[in-house]
Protein backbone atom coordinates (compact mmCIF):
# COMPACT_ATOMS: atom_id res chain seq x y z
CA UNK A 1 0.00 0.00 0.00
CA UNK A 2 2.95 2.39 0.44
CA UNK A 3 2.99 3.18 -3.28
CA UNK A 4 -0.69 4.16 -3.13
CA UNK A 5 -0.04 6.72 -0.38
CA UNK A 6 0.88 9.14 -3.18
CA UNK A 7 -2.83 9.34 -4.01
CA UNK A 8 -3.83 10.62 -0.55
CA UNK A 9 -3.47 14.23 -1.72
CA UNK A 10 -6.27 13.61 -4.23
CA UNK A 11 -8.53 12.22 -1.50
CA UNK A 12 -7.99 15.42 0.45
CA UNK A 13 -8.74 17.48 -2.66
CA UNK A 14 -12.10 15.72 -3.10
CA UNK A 15 -12.81 15.12 0.58
CA UNK A 16 -16.42 16.35 0.34
CA UNK A 17 -17.28 13.76 -2.34
CA UNK A 18 -15.45 11.06 -0.35
CA UNK A 19 -17.17 11.89 2.97
CA UNK A 20 -20.57 12.21 1.26
CA UNK A 21 -20.05 8.83 -0.39
CA UNK A 22 -19.14 7.22 2.94
CA UNK A 23 -22.29 8.66 4.53
CA UNK A 24 -24.49 7.44 1.67
CA UNK A 25 -22.95 3.95 1.93
CA UNK A 26 -23.68 3.85 5.68
CA UNK A 27 -27.28 4.95 5.17
CA UNK A 28 -27.77 2.41 2.35
CA UNK A 29 -26.48 -0.36 4.65
CA UNK A 30 -28.83 0.75 7.44
CA UNK A 31 -31.77 0.37 5.08
CA UNK A 32 -30.36 -3.05 4.04
CA UNK A 33 -30.17 -4.16 7.68
CA UNK A 34 -33.83 -3.79 8.69
CA UNK A 35 -35.43 -6.21 6.16
CA UNK A 36 -33.75 -9.10 8.05
CA UNK A 37 -35.55 -7.96 11.22
CA UNK A 38 -38.81 -7.69 9.30
CA UNK A 39 -38.39 -11.30 8.12
CA UNK A 40 -37.69 -12.44 11.71
CA UNK A 41 -40.74 -10.57 13.07
CA UNK A 42 -42.96 -11.87 10.27
CA UNK A 43 -41.65 -15.40 10.79
CA UNK A 44 -42.23 -15.28 14.56
CA UNK A 45 -45.72 -13.73 14.28
CA UNK A 46 -46.82 -16.30 11.71
CA UNK A 47 -45.59 -19.16 13.98
CA UNK A 48 -47.26 -17.51 16.96
CA UNK A 49 -50.51 -17.20 15.01
CA UNK A 50 -50.34 -20.85 13.98
CA UNK A 51 -49.65 -22.00 17.56
CA UNK A 52 -52.28 -19.78 19.26
CA UNK A 53 -55.06 -19.45 16.68
CA UNK A 54 -54.60 -22.66 14.74
CA UNK A 55 -53.58 -20.66 11.67
CA UNK A 56 -55.79 -17.58 11.03
CA UNK A 57 -55.27 -17.22 7.28
CA UNK A 58 -56.39 -13.58 7.09
CA UNK A 59 -53.97 -12.50 9.81
CA UNK A 60 -51.15 -14.43 8.14
CA UNK A 61 -51.89 -12.68 4.82
CA UNK A 62 -51.99 -9.26 6.48
CA UNK A 63 -48.71 -9.98 8.27
CA UNK A 64 -47.02 -11.09 5.05
CA UNK A 65 -48.36 -8.06 3.10
CA UNK A 66 -47.35 -5.59 5.83
CA UNK A 67 -43.79 -6.83 6.18
CA UNK A 68 -43.43 -7.35 2.42
CA UNK A 69 -44.41 -3.71 1.95
CA UNK A 70 -41.84 -2.61 4.53
CA UNK A 71 -39.14 -4.70 2.85
CA UNK A 72 -40.02 -3.17 -0.54
CA UNK A 73 -39.92 0.41 0.82
CA UNK A 74 -36.59 -0.14 2.56
CA UNK A 75 -35.15 -1.82 -0.56
CA UNK A 76 -36.21 1.20 -2.65
CA UNK A 77 -34.63 3.61 -0.15
CA UNK A 78 -31.48 1.52 -0.16
CA UNK A 79 -31.42 1.75 -3.96
CA UNK A 80 -31.68 5.57 -3.83
CA UNK A 81 -28.68 5.86 -1.52
CA UNK A 82 -26.71 3.29 -3.53
CA UNK A 83 -27.27 5.54 -6.55
CA UNK A 84 -26.03 8.53 -4.55
CA UNK A 85 -22.94 6.66 -3.31
CA UNK A 86 -21.99 5.87 -6.90
CA UNK A 87 -22.59 9.48 -7.92
CA UNK A 88 -20.05 10.55 -5.29
CA UNK A 89 -17.38 7.83 -5.01
CA UNK A 90 -17.26 6.88 -8.71
CA UNK A 91 -17.41 10.53 -9.80
CA UNK A 92 -14.56 11.26 -7.38
CA UNK A 93 -12.48 8.47 -8.95
CA UNK A 94 -13.09 9.91 -12.44
CA UNK A 95 -12.02 13.37 -11.28
CA UNK A 96 -8.85 11.95 -9.72
CA UNK A 97 -8.19 9.98 -12.90
CA UNK A 98 -8.45 13.25 -14.84
CA UNK A 99 -6.06 15.02 -12.44
CA UNK A 100 -3.58 12.14 -12.39
CA UNK A 101 -3.45 11.94 -16.19
CA UNK A 102 -2.88 15.69 -16.37
CA UNK A 103 -0.13 15.45 -13.76
CA UNK A 104 1.58 12.64 -15.69
CA UNK A 105 1.27 14.55 -18.97
CA UNK A 106 2.67 17.71 -17.36
CA UNK A 107 5.54 15.67 -15.95
CA UNK A 108 6.28 14.35 -19.44
CA UNK A 109 6.78 17.93 -20.57
CA UNK A 110 9.04 18.95 -17.68
CA UNK A 111 11.46 16.02 -17.82
CA UNK A 112 14.74 16.55 -19.62
CA UNK A 113 15.69 14.98 -22.96
CA UNK A 114 18.07 12.62 -21.14
CA UNK A 115 15.04 10.92 -19.55
CA UNK A 116 13.46 10.17 -22.93
CA UNK A 117 16.68 8.70 -24.26
CA UNK A 118 16.61 5.91 -21.66
CA UNK A 119 12.82 5.28 -21.54
CA UNK A 120 10.74 3.73 -24.29
CA UNK A 121 7.80 5.62 -25.74
CA UNK A 122 5.42 2.64 -25.48
CA UNK A 123 6.27 2.19 -21.81
CA UNK A 124 5.54 5.85 -21.08
CA UNK A 125 2.27 5.66 -23.01
CA UNK A 126 1.26 2.68 -20.90
CA UNK A 127 1.70 4.75 -17.73
CA UNK A 128 -0.95 7.28 -18.75
CA UNK A 129 -3.40 4.71 -20.12
CA UNK A 130 -3.36 1.19 -18.67
CA UNK A 131 -1.67 2.03 -15.36
CA UNK A 132 -3.94 5.00 -14.64
CA UNK A 133 -7.00 2.86 -15.46
CA UNK A 134 -5.94 0.29 -12.89
CA UNK A 135 -5.32 2.99 -10.31
CA UNK A 136 -8.80 4.40 -10.99
CA UNK A 137 -10.33 1.02 -10.18
CA UNK A 138 -8.72 1.31 -6.75
CA UNK A 139 -9.93 4.90 -6.33
CA UNK A 140 -13.52 4.08 -7.36
CA UNK A 141 -15.07 0.59 -7.16
CA UNK A 142 -12.38 -0.78 -4.84
CA UNK A 143 -12.71 2.08 -2.33
CA UNK A 144 -16.50 2.06 -2.55
CA UNK A 145 -16.77 -1.65 -1.81
CA UNK A 146 -14.11 -1.43 0.92
CA UNK A 147 -16.13 1.24 2.77
CA UNK A 148 -19.24 -0.85 2.16
CA UNK A 149 -17.62 -3.95 3.68
CA UNK A 150 -16.39 -2.09 6.76
CA UNK A 151 -19.73 -0.40 7.52
CA UNK A 152 -21.80 -3.49 6.72
CA UNK A 153 -19.60 -5.76 8.85
CA UNK A 154 -19.80 -3.32 11.75
CA UNK A 155 -23.60 -3.02 11.55
CA UNK A 156 -24.32 -6.72 10.93
CA UNK A 157 -21.89 -8.12 13.52
CA UNK A 158 -23.18 -5.64 16.10
CA UNK A 159 -26.74 -6.71 15.36
CA UNK A 160 -25.84 -10.40 15.48
CA UNK A 161 -24.08 -9.99 18.85
CA UNK A 162 -27.17 -8.31 20.29
CA UNK A 163 -29.18 -11.43 19.39
CA UNK A 164 -26.78 -14.27 20.30
CA UNK A 165 -23.10 -14.13 21.18
CA UNK A 166 -22.72 -17.90 20.82
CA UNK A 167 -24.29 -18.07 17.39
CA UNK A 168 -22.28 -15.02 16.21
CA UNK A 169 -19.06 -16.69 17.33
CA UNK A 170 -19.71 -19.78 15.21
CA UNK A 171 -20.81 -17.70 12.21
CA UNK A 172 -17.57 -15.64 12.13
CA UNK A 173 -15.32 -18.60 13.04
CA UNK A 174 -14.31 -19.33 9.40
CA UNK A 175 -13.38 -15.67 8.71
CA UNK A 176 -9.83 -15.68 10.22
CA UNK A 177 -8.98 -18.66 8.00
CA UNK A 178 -10.25 -16.65 5.03
CA UNK A 179 -8.19 -13.59 6.03
CA UNK A 180 -4.92 -15.54 6.32
CA UNK A 181 -5.55 -17.30 3.00
CA UNK A 182 -6.19 -13.95 1.29
CA UNK A 183 -2.94 -12.53 2.70
CA UNK A 184 -0.78 -15.21 1.11
CA UNK A 185 -2.68 -15.29 -2.18
CA UNK A 186 -2.54 -11.47 -2.48
CA UNK A 187 1.24 -11.52 -2.19
CA UNK A 188 1.45 -13.83 -5.19
CA UNK A 189 -1.07 -11.70 -7.11
CA UNK A 190 1.07 -8.60 -6.57
CA UNK A 191 4.23 -10.19 -7.95
CA UNK A 192 2.50 -11.69 -10.96
CA UNK A 193 0.61 -8.45 -11.66
CA UNK A 194 3.91 -6.56 -11.87
CA UNK A 195 5.20 -9.04 -14.47
CA UNK A 196 1.99 -8.74 -16.47
CA UNK A 197 2.21 -4.93 -16.54
CA UNK A 198 5.89 -4.97 -17.52
CA UNK A 199 5.16 -7.31 -20.43
CA UNK A 200 2.17 -5.18 -21.50
CA UNK A 201 4.45 -2.13 -21.67
CA UNK A 202 6.84 -4.10 -23.86
CA UNK A 203 4.00 -5.05 -26.23
CA UNK A 204 2.84 -1.42 -26.37
CA UNK A 205 6.38 -0.35 -27.24
CA UNK A 206 6.62 -2.91 -30.05
CA UNK A 207 3.25 -1.76 -31.43
CA UNK A 208 4.27 1.90 -31.30
CA UNK A 209 7.61 1.27 -33.00
CA UNK A 210 5.96 -0.89 -35.66
CA UNK A 211 3.42 1.79 -36.55
CA UNK A 212 6.08 4.53 -36.57
CA UNK A 213 8.46 2.47 -38.68
CA UNK A 214 5.94 0.72 -40.95
CA UNK A 215 7.46 2.32 -44.06
CA UNK A 216 10.89 0.90 -43.26
CA UNK A 217 9.46 -2.51 -42.32
CA UNK A 218 7.69 -2.78 -45.67
CA UNK A 219 10.74 -1.50 -47.56
CA UNK A 220 12.86 -4.32 -46.08
CA UNK A 221 9.98 -6.82 -46.44
CA UNK A 222 10.45 -7.64 -42.75
CA UNK A 223 6.78 -8.06 -41.79
CA UNK A 224 7.13 -11.73 -40.87
CA UNK A 225 9.97 -11.16 -38.40
CA UNK A 226 8.17 -8.22 -36.76
CA UNK A 227 4.94 -10.23 -36.58
CA UNK A 228 6.79 -13.18 -35.02
CA UNK A 229 8.34 -10.88 -32.41
CA UNK A 230 4.93 -9.41 -31.59
CA UNK A 231 3.19 -12.81 -31.43
CA UNK A 232 5.94 -14.27 -29.20
CA UNK A 233 5.54 -11.38 -26.77
CA UNK A 234 1.74 -11.75 -26.84
CA UNK A 235 2.07 -15.47 -26.06
CA UNK A 236 4.37 -14.68 -23.15
CA UNK A 237 1.88 -12.04 -21.94
CA UNK A 238 -0.96 -14.59 -22.19
CA UNK A 239 1.02 -17.13 -20.15
CA UNK A 240 1.65 -14.53 -17.46
CA UNK A 241 -2.05 -13.56 -17.45
CA UNK A 242 -3.11 -17.21 -17.12
CA UNK A 243 -0.78 -17.64 -14.14
CA UNK A 244 -2.33 -14.55 -12.58
CA UNK A 245 -5.88 -15.73 -13.27
CA UNK A 246 -5.11 -19.15 -11.74
CA UNK A 247 -4.17 -17.47 -8.48
CA UNK A 248 -7.21 -15.17 -8.58
CA UNK A 249 -9.44 -18.19 -9.29
CA UNK A 250 -8.68 -19.56 -5.82
CA UNK A 251 -10.57 -16.70 -4.17
CA UNK A 252 -14.18 -17.48 -4.97
CA UNK A 253 -14.16 -21.24 -4.21
CA UNK A 254 -12.44 -20.44 -0.92
CA UNK A 255 -14.98 -17.73 -0.06
CA UNK A 256 -18.02 -19.80 -1.05
CA UNK A 257 -16.71 -22.65 1.11
CA UNK A 258 -16.33 -20.33 4.09
CA UNK A 259 -19.86 -18.89 3.60
CA UNK A 260 -21.34 -22.38 3.22
CA UNK A 261 -19.62 -23.43 6.43
CA UNK A 262 -21.06 -20.39 8.24
CA UNK A 263 -24.59 -21.21 6.98
CA UNK A 264 -24.35 -24.85 8.15
CA UNK A 265 -23.07 -23.74 11.56
CA UNK A 266 -25.91 -21.20 11.82
CA UNK A 267 -28.57 -23.82 11.14
CA UNK A 268 -27.03 -26.40 13.49
CA UNK A 269 -26.03 -24.16 16.41
CA UNK A 270 -29.14 -21.99 15.92
CA UNK A 271 -31.33 -25.08 16.09
CA UNK A 272 -29.75 -26.09 19.39
CA UNK A 273 -30.11 -22.55 20.80
CA UNK A 274 -33.74 -22.39 19.66
CA UNK A 275 -34.47 -25.78 21.22
CA UNK A 276 -33.05 -24.46 24.50
CA UNK A 277 -35.27 -21.38 24.24
CA UNK A 278 -32.42 -18.88 23.95
CA UNK A 279 -33.43 -17.63 20.50
CA UNK A 280 -36.52 -17.91 18.32
CA UNK A 281 -36.89 -19.77 15.05
CA UNK A 282 -37.16 -16.37 13.36
CA UNK A 283 -33.67 -15.50 14.65
CA UNK A 284 -32.25 -18.43 12.68
CA UNK A 285 -33.88 -17.08 9.50
CA UNK A 286 -32.58 -13.62 10.42
CA UNK A 287 -29.02 -14.94 10.84
CA UNK A 288 -29.15 -16.74 7.49
CA UNK A 289 -30.14 -13.43 5.84
CA UNK A 290 -27.25 -11.69 7.62
CA UNK A 291 -24.86 -14.33 6.32
CA UNK A 292 -26.15 -13.79 2.78
CA UNK A 293 -25.84 -10.04 3.28
CA UNK A 294 -22.18 -10.63 4.10
CA UNK A 295 -21.76 -13.08 1.21
CA UNK A 296 -21.00 -10.51 -1.51
CA UNK A 297 -18.82 -8.28 0.71
CA UNK A 298 -16.82 -11.32 1.81
CA UNK A 299 -16.65 -12.55 -1.79
CA UNK A 300 -15.55 -9.10 -2.94
CA UNK A 301 -12.61 -9.11 -0.51
CA UNK A 302 -10.69 -11.21 -2.99
CA UNK A 303 -11.68 -8.95 -5.88
CA UNK A 304 -10.81 -5.82 -3.89
CA UNK A 305 -7.47 -7.28 -2.83
CA UNK A 306 -6.69 -8.11 -6.43
CA UNK A 307 -7.55 -4.55 -7.51
CA UNK A 308 -5.43 -3.08 -4.72
CA UNK A 309 -2.46 -5.23 -5.66
CA UNK A 310 -2.76 -4.34 -9.34
CA UNK A 311 -3.21 -0.65 -8.53
CA UNK A 312 -0.18 -0.74 -6.22
CA UNK A 313 1.95 -2.30 -8.96
CA UNK A 314 0.74 0.32 -11.47
CA UNK A 315 1.17 3.24 -9.06
CA UNK A 316 4.71 2.08 -8.27
CA UNK A 317 5.52 2.31 -11.97
CA UNK A 318 3.88 5.76 -12.18
CA UNK A 319 5.74 6.97 -9.08
CA UNK A 320 9.08 5.96 -10.56
CA UNK A 321 8.95 8.85 -12.98
CA UNK A 322 6.50 11.18 -11.18
CA UNK A 323 9.06 11.41 -8.39
CA UNK A 324 11.99 11.85 -10.82
CA UNK A 325 13.58 15.26 -10.44
CA UNK A 326 14.33 16.88 -13.78
CA UNK A 327 17.91 18.03 -14.08
CA UNK A 328 16.73 21.07 -16.04
CA UNK A 329 14.99 23.34 -13.54
CA UNK A 330 13.71 26.89 -13.78
CA UNK A 331 15.71 28.75 -11.14
CA UNK A 332 14.16 32.17 -11.82
CA UNK A 333 10.39 32.70 -11.59
CA UNK A 334 10.56 36.37 -12.60
CA UNK A 335 10.44 37.37 -16.28
CA UNK A 336 13.85 37.79 -17.90
CA UNK A 337 14.63 38.99 -21.43
CA UNK A 338 16.80 37.24 -24.00
CA UNK A 339 19.13 40.11 -24.73
CA UNK A 340 22.81 40.58 -25.43
CA UNK A 341 25.79 38.49 -26.45
CA UNK A 342 26.11 34.73 -26.01
CA UNK A 343 29.35 33.53 -24.47
CA UNK A 344 30.71 30.00 -24.01
CA UNK A 345 33.50 29.93 -21.39
CA UNK A 346 35.43 26.64 -21.13
CA UNK A 347 32.23 24.66 -21.74
CA UNK A 348 32.45 20.86 -21.70
CA UNK A 349 29.60 18.39 -22.06
CA UNK A 350 29.24 14.61 -22.11
CA UNK A 351 26.09 12.60 -22.93
CA UNK A 352 25.67 10.42 -19.84
CA UNK A 353 23.56 7.75 -21.53
CA UNK A 354 26.22 7.07 -24.21
CA UNK A 355 29.32 8.41 -22.44
CA UNK A 356 30.21 10.43 -25.56
CA UNK A 357 32.25 13.57 -24.93
CA UNK A 358 30.43 16.03 -27.19
CA UNK A 359 32.22 19.26 -26.27
CA UNK A 360 35.66 19.98 -24.78
CA UNK A 361 36.58 23.41 -23.38
CA UNK A 362 34.57 25.43 -25.89
CA UNK A 363 35.22 29.19 -25.89
CA UNK A 364 33.13 31.15 -28.38
CA UNK A 365 31.33 34.49 -28.46
CA UNK A 366 28.23 35.37 -30.46
CA UNK A 367 27.29 39.04 -30.60
CA UNK A 368 23.68 40.14 -30.57
CA UNK A 369 22.28 40.29 -34.12
CA UNK A 370 25.11 38.26 -35.68
CA UNK A 371 24.62 35.55 -38.29
CA UNK A 372 26.72 32.57 -37.16
CA UNK A 373 27.53 29.38 -39.06
CA UNK A 374 28.44 26.07 -37.36
CA UNK A 375 30.31 23.66 -39.61
CA UNK A 376 31.96 20.29 -39.07
CA UNK A 377 31.70 16.53 -39.49
CA UNK A 378 28.76 14.57 -38.15
CA UNK A 379 29.05 14.19 -34.37
CA UNK A 380 31.46 17.10 -33.91
CA UNK A 381 29.14 18.91 -31.45
CA UNK A 382 27.20 21.39 -33.61
CA UNK A 383 23.72 20.40 -32.45
CA UNK A 384 24.99 20.06 -28.87
CA UNK A 385 25.92 23.75 -28.84
CA UNK A 386 22.40 24.76 -29.90
CA UNK A 387 20.85 22.33 -27.38
CA UNK A 388 22.88 23.99 -24.63
CA UNK A 389 21.79 27.46 -25.76
CA UNK A 390 18.15 26.29 -25.56
CA UNK A 391 19.10 24.76 -22.20
CA UNK A 392 17.77 21.35 -23.17
CA UNK A 393 20.83 20.13 -21.26
CA UNK A 394 23.01 21.67 -18.56
CA UNK A 395 26.76 22.00 -19.11
CA UNK A 396 29.06 19.64 -17.18
CA UNK A 397 31.69 22.33 -16.65
CA UNK A 398 32.30 25.89 -17.72
CA UNK A 399 29.63 28.53 -18.17
CA UNK A 400 27.23 29.92 -20.77
CA UNK A 401 26.30 33.58 -20.46
CA UNK A 402 23.58 35.51 -22.26
CA UNK A 403 23.71 39.26 -21.86
CA UNK A 404 26.34 38.79 -19.17
CA UNK A 405 24.08 36.55 -17.06
CA UNK A 406 24.57 32.84 -16.45
CA UNK A 407 22.02 30.94 -18.56
CA UNK A 408 20.91 29.00 -15.47
CA UNK A 409 19.84 32.26 -13.83
CA UNK A 410 17.50 33.21 -16.68
CA UNK A 411 13.83 32.28 -16.64
CA UNK A 412 13.83 28.96 -18.51
CA UNK A 413 10.46 29.53 -20.20
CA UNK A 414 11.31 33.09 -21.25
CA UNK A 415 14.59 31.76 -22.69
CA UNK A 416 12.97 29.06 -24.79
CA UNK A 417 10.08 31.24 -25.95
CA UNK A 418 12.69 33.72 -27.24
CA UNK A 419 14.34 31.12 -29.48
CA UNK A 420 12.97 29.80 -32.77
CA UNK A 421 14.41 26.33 -33.31
CA UNK A 422 14.21 24.30 -36.52
CA UNK A 423 15.42 20.72 -35.85
CA UNK A 424 17.16 18.47 -38.34
CA UNK A 425 14.23 16.11 -38.85
CA UNK A 426 11.63 18.87 -39.42
CA UNK A 427 9.21 17.14 -37.05
CA UNK A 428 5.54 17.90 -37.75
CA UNK A 429 2.45 17.06 -35.72
CA UNK A 430 -0.53 15.21 -37.15
CA UNK A 431 -3.16 17.73 -38.23
CA UNK A 432 -3.33 20.41 -40.89
CA UNK A 433 -0.55 22.51 -42.42
CA UNK A 434 -2.18 25.59 -40.90
CA UNK A 435 -2.07 24.07 -37.39
CA UNK A 436 1.61 23.19 -37.80
CA UNK A 437 2.71 26.61 -39.08
CA UNK A 438 0.80 28.47 -36.33
CA UNK A 439 1.87 25.96 -33.65
CA UNK A 440 4.28 28.42 -31.98
CA UNK A 441 1.57 31.01 -31.22
CA UNK A 442 -1.90 31.07 -29.67
CA UNK A 443 -2.97 33.77 -32.13
CA UNK A 444 -3.91 33.06 -35.73
CA UNK A 445 -2.99 35.60 -38.42
CA UNK A 446 -3.61 34.35 -41.94
CA UNK A 447 -1.59 37.11 -43.59
CA UNK A 448 1.38 36.35 -41.35
CA UNK A 449 1.02 32.60 -42.02
CA UNK A 450 1.08 33.15 -45.79
CA UNK A 451 4.11 35.41 -45.49
CA UNK A 452 6.01 32.79 -43.43
CA UNK A 453 5.14 30.07 -45.96
CA UNK A 454 6.37 32.34 -48.74
CA UNK A 455 9.68 33.03 -46.95
CA UNK A 456 10.11 29.26 -46.50
CA UNK A 457 9.46 28.76 -50.27
CA UNK A 458 6.55 26.40 -49.62
CA UNK A 459 3.55 28.69 -50.34
CA UNK A 460 3.09 27.74 -53.99
CA UNK A 461 3.13 24.00 -53.20
CA UNK A 462 0.61 24.45 -50.37
CA UNK A 463 -1.77 26.43 -52.60
CA UNK A 464 -1.60 23.69 -55.24
CA UNK A 465 -2.95 21.18 -52.73
CA UNK A 466 -6.70 20.52 -52.90
CA UNK A 467 -7.36 21.80 -49.36
CA UNK A 468 -4.47 24.27 -49.21
CA UNK A 469 -3.46 25.15 -45.66
CA UNK A 470 -6.23 22.87 -44.32
CA UNK A 471 -4.62 19.77 -45.85
CA UNK A 472 -4.19 16.94 -43.34
CA UNK A 473 -0.56 15.84 -43.35
CA UNK A 474 -0.80 12.63 -41.27
CA UNK A 475 1.34 11.51 -38.35
CA UNK A 476 4.80 13.13 -38.43
CA UNK A 477 3.81 14.74 -41.76
CA UNK A 478 3.94 11.40 -43.58
CA UNK A 479 1.86 12.80 -46.49
CA UNK A 480 4.65 15.26 -47.36
CA UNK A 481 8.13 14.88 -48.78
CA UNK A 482 11.22 15.43 -46.64
CA UNK A 483 11.89 18.82 -48.21
CA UNK A 484 8.29 19.95 -47.69
CA UNK A 485 8.41 18.91 -44.01
CA UNK A 486 11.61 20.90 -43.52
CA UNK A 487 10.22 24.02 -45.17
CA UNK A 488 6.96 23.88 -43.19
CA UNK A 489 9.00 23.58 -39.99
CA UNK A 490 10.96 26.70 -41.10
CA UNK A 491 7.66 28.55 -41.69
CA UNK A 492 6.51 27.44 -38.22
CA UNK A 493 9.61 28.95 -36.63
CA UNK A 494 9.36 32.19 -38.59
CA UNK A 495 5.72 32.56 -37.44
CA UNK A 496 6.90 32.79 -33.82
CA UNK A 497 8.79 36.07 -34.49
CA UNK A 498 11.42 35.53 -31.76
CA UNK A 499 14.73 37.17 -30.79
CA UNK A 500 16.98 34.34 -31.96
CA UNK A 501 16.77 31.70 -34.70
CA UNK A 502 18.52 28.34 -34.89
CA UNK A 503 18.43 26.44 -38.19
CA UNK A 504 19.88 23.00 -37.49
CA UNK A 505 20.74 21.48 -40.89
CA UNK A 506 17.11 22.05 -41.86
CA UNK A 507 17.75 22.35 -45.61
CA UNK A 508 19.42 18.99 -46.17
CA UNK A 509 16.42 17.66 -48.13
CA UNK A 510 16.12 20.79 -50.28
CA UNK A 511 17.88 21.24 -53.63
CA UNK A 512 20.65 23.86 -53.99
CA UNK A 513 18.50 26.32 -55.95
CA UNK A 514 15.66 26.20 -53.44
CA UNK A 515 18.18 26.40 -50.58
CA UNK A 516 19.65 29.62 -51.98
CA UNK A 517 16.18 31.14 -52.31
CA UNK A 518 15.25 30.24 -48.73
CA UNK A 519 18.56 31.51 -47.30
CA UNK A 520 18.10 34.88 -49.02
CA UNK A 521 14.61 35.11 -47.51
CA UNK A 522 15.92 34.15 -44.06
CA UNK A 523 18.68 36.76 -44.19
CA UNK A 524 16.03 39.42 -44.83
CA UNK A 525 13.51 38.02 -42.33
CA UNK A 526 16.02 37.61 -39.47
CA UNK A 527 17.74 40.97 -39.98
CA UNK A 528 18.98 42.39 -36.67
CA UNK A 529 18.32 39.09 -34.87
CA UNK A 530 20.85 36.55 -33.67
CA UNK A 531 20.86 33.60 -36.07
CA UNK A 532 22.75 30.30 -35.96
CA UNK A 533 22.89 28.18 -39.11
CA UNK A 534 24.10 24.58 -39.03
CA UNK A 535 24.73 22.98 -42.39
CA UNK A 536 26.95 20.53 -44.28
CA UNK A 537 26.77 22.80 -47.34
CA UNK A 538 29.31 25.61 -47.28
CA UNK A 539 27.09 27.64 -49.61
CA UNK A 540 24.79 28.19 -46.61
CA UNK A 541 27.46 30.30 -44.86
CA UNK A 542 28.31 32.89 -47.53
CA UNK A 543 26.25 35.65 -45.89
CA UNK A 544 27.13 34.87 -42.25
CA UNK A 545 29.21 37.21 -40.08
CA UNK A 546 31.25 34.39 -38.59
CA UNK A 547 31.75 30.65 -39.09
CA UNK A 548 32.81 28.30 -36.29
CA UNK A 549 34.42 25.06 -37.46
CA UNK A 550 34.24 22.17 -34.98
CA UNK A 551 36.12 18.89 -34.84
CA UNK A 552 35.79 16.22 -32.15
CA UNK A 553 33.98 18.65 -29.85
CA UNK A 554 36.61 21.39 -30.12
CA UNK A 555 36.84 24.69 -32.02
CA UNK A 556 39.39 24.35 -34.84
CA UNK A 557 38.70 27.45 -36.95
CA UNK A 558 36.84 30.75 -36.58
CA UNK A 559 36.37 33.43 -39.23
CA UNK A 560 34.17 34.63 -42.07
CA UNK A 561 33.71 32.72 -45.34
CA UNK A 562 36.46 34.55 -47.26
CA UNK A 563 39.00 34.14 -44.48
CA UNK A 564 38.37 30.41 -44.02
CA UNK A 565 38.45 29.46 -47.73
CA UNK A 566 41.74 31.30 -48.11
CA UNK A 567 43.29 29.17 -45.38
CA UNK A 568 44.38 25.53 -45.54
CA UNK A 569 42.09 24.10 -42.88
CA UNK A 570 39.18 21.66 -42.97
CA UNK A 571 36.71 24.33 -44.13
CA UNK A 572 38.83 25.23 -47.14
CA UNK A 573 39.29 21.58 -48.12
CA UNK A 574 35.55 20.91 -47.90
CA UNK A 575 34.82 24.07 -49.92
CA UNK A 576 37.09 22.89 -52.75
CA UNK A 577 35.56 19.42 -52.64
CA UNK A 578 31.98 20.70 -52.73
CA UNK A 579 32.88 23.16 -55.49
CA UNK A 580 34.16 20.28 -57.66
CA UNK A 581 30.99 18.29 -57.02
CA UNK A 582 28.84 21.23 -58.12
CA UNK A 583 30.88 21.69 -61.28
Amino acid sequence: MKHLFYLNKFFWRYKILLLSGAIFITIANLFALYPAEFVREAFDKILENINNNNGDLDKIKKTILFYSGLIFVFAALKGVFMYLMRQTIIVMSRKIEHDLKNEIYYKYQTLSLAFYKVNKTGDLMNRISEDVSRVRMYLGPCLMYAINIITLFFLVIQKMLSISTVLTFYVVLPLPVLAVSIYFISHKINRRSERVQAKLSEITTISQETISGIKLIKAFNNQKNILKKFVDNCKHYTRLQIKLVKIEALFFPLIITMIGTSTILTIYIGGLESFNGKITTGNIAEFIIYINMLAWPVASIGWITSLVQRAAASQERINKFLLVNSKIKNQNLTNTSFNGNIEFKNVSFKYKETNIQALKNINISIKKGEKIGLFGKTGCGKSTITNLICRLYNVDSGEIKIGGKNINKLNLYNLRSSIGYVPQDGYLFSGTIRENITFSSNEFNRKKMIECAKNASILEEIENLENGFDTLIGERGIQLSGGQRQRISIARTLYSNVDMYIFDDCLSAVDVKKEKEILNNLIHKTKGKTTIIISHRISSFKNTNKIIVLENGQVKEIGDHKKLISGKGFYSKMFQLQLKNVN
